[in-house]
């Protein structure tokens, strides 16, 4: 347990609330859309300003990071105790296109606060949950009565992340001396519920294609030559009708090479959670869950690999017939990945596994649209222990765990700084990441706030990397 006292962090952060959500606001009234090229000088302008604020928080180390595209912003501020770990924090400062017109009830870029949520592009994700970082810092040194952080904190803040990270890779290469770390927070995500505080393990990695497949020369008559020609729309079904077995497992050999199965333990964590099925049937817009045998919703999203088919199609799609045999057809597919799995290795299995079934005389070309590595932490992680309790003693009751069934760079950091990925997210699932009326509850918000101020010193005192 920290020896930050609690009451102390309370009282500061009560202190500084209104500062720190007026600084909050005057951010998030910069456009920085990373997928408009008409916004890339508010893209600057978010990272200049914050770098900016970050030097003002106390940060001796605060600068922009130029990069191919967008820039990102990286500060440092070291503890000063050569023995403390070294935590990077992730997080980004671009966000998604929004306009009055796509259904919001305010400007979305004029922040706008009532019954205690703040509504703003941006509000959630992710500059409310990078912010929060700022305040809960200097709660965590005026409770303890330091001058720098009881670890040695750094930042990384993209300016990239929702136009898919393009440059991240490259960047988190260029400057990995400086990103050397114990571990990563990822502060972009979110939690199970506002009455049920969870931090997630991991994350699902992802690898999808296209398939081309192609015929005869031409589309031809499928009276004179159906039936005695390979057809291409007919392999493409065959294709997607054989990428399951009966129990729905994922039938092209070596694809579970290397899965991390869960543990009995995690299983039962996730069993723990108060899940509804039916509410999550009509959030899906589903009427049925169907899945891989033997596992539970949860356990099918969150921790197990799947294949999709994203789309099909090839010949005649206009009103009425047209009896043809197709001269070519395709076949889109996504292959969400689990913690052990190689994406290269799924690609390769994926290729033979296509050749191998196809007909002579059918002709085929396979894109793949490159990959997101997924990651994973053990639940008895050191520093995952230290996110649970600093994340238990702000909201005052047990923490839970989750996964996540998406994708994101967290993977790309843990695989170029060999350092374990946390997730420290206080974000719930109403809080409408890029859709209309975006918003972050302020309650949950200083929540956050309150982890960090605690999580320094709880990581500094029970955690010693090797």
């Amino acid at each position: 347990m920290s020896s930050t006292p609690d009451s102390a962090v309370r009282t500061y952060i009560s202190s500084r609330r209104d500062a720190f959500l007026d600084d909050l606001g005057a951010w998030l009234r910069i456009p920085s859309v990373s997928a408009d090229p008409g916004h890339a000088p508010d893209v600057r302008r978010s990272a200049e300003w914050l770098a900016a604020k970050l030097t003002e928080t106390g940060f001796p180390t605060a600068e922009v990071w130029e990069t191919e595209g967008l820039p990102a912003v990286f500060a440092e501020w070291p503890s000063g105790d050569p023995q403390a770990p070294t935590v990077l924090v992730y997080g980004h400062h671009d966000v998604q296109p929004a306009a009055r017109e796509d259904g919001w009830h305010t400007e979305p870029f004029e922040p706008h606060t009532t019954d205690g949520k703040l509504y703003a592009r941006g509000a959630a994700d992710d500059k409310g949950q990078v912010f929060f970082h700022t305040l809960g810092v200097r709660a965590h040194l005026e409770a303890t009565g330091r001058t720098a952080p009881a670890v040695n904190l750094k930042l990384l803040i993209e300016g990239e992340e929702e136009s898919g990270s393009p440059n991240f890779p490259a960047l988190i290469t260029k400057h990995a001396h400086r990103l050397a770390c114990d571990a990563v927070i990822v502060s972009d995500t979110g939690m199970w519920a506002k009455d049920t505080p969870t931090v997630c393990t991991g994350m699902r990695g992802l690898t999808d294609c296209q398939i081309d497949l192609y015929g005869p020369d031409q589309d031809i008559h499928s009276g004179s030559f159906g039936g005695a020609v390979p057809n291409p729309a007919t392999e493409a079904a065959r294709l997607a009708a054989a990428l399951h077995d009966t129990d729905r497992r994922v039938a092209i050999p070596g694809f579970y090479d290397g899965v991390i199965e869960l543990t009995e333990r995690e299983r039962e964590l996730f069993a723990e959670l108060p899940f509804d099925e039916d509410q999550w049937l009509r959030t899906a817009h589903s009427h049925a869950a169907l899945g891989e045998a033997g596992y539970s919703v949860l356990e099918r999203i969150w921790a197990r690999p799947t294949a999709e088919v994203n789309g099909i199609g090839g010949g005649y799609q206009g009103p009425g017939g047209k009896t043809i045999v197709p001269s070519s057809a395709q076949l889109k597919l996504s292959f969400r990945l689990v913690a052990g799995q190689d994406a290269d290795a799924v690609q390769k299995a994926v290729r033979t596994w296509v050749a191998e079934r196809l007909p002579v005389g059918i002709r085929h070309d396979i894109t793949f649209w490159g990959a997101t590595r997924p990651c994973l932490t053990p639940l008895d992680h050191p520093a995952l222990q230290s996110v649970a309790r600093a994340m238990g003693r702000a909201f005052g009751q047990q923490i839970r765990f989750t996964r996540e069934g998406g994708s994101g760079p967290a993977a790309d950091l843990q695989d170029a700084l060999g350092a374990p990925v946390l997730f420290l997210g206080i974000s719930v699932p109403s809080d409408g990441w890029h859709a209309p009326n975006e918003k972050v509850e302020l309650d949950l918000l200083m929540k956050g706030v309150e982890t960090t101020a605690y999580l320094w010193g709880d990581l500094a005192e029970n955690w010693r990397p090797a």
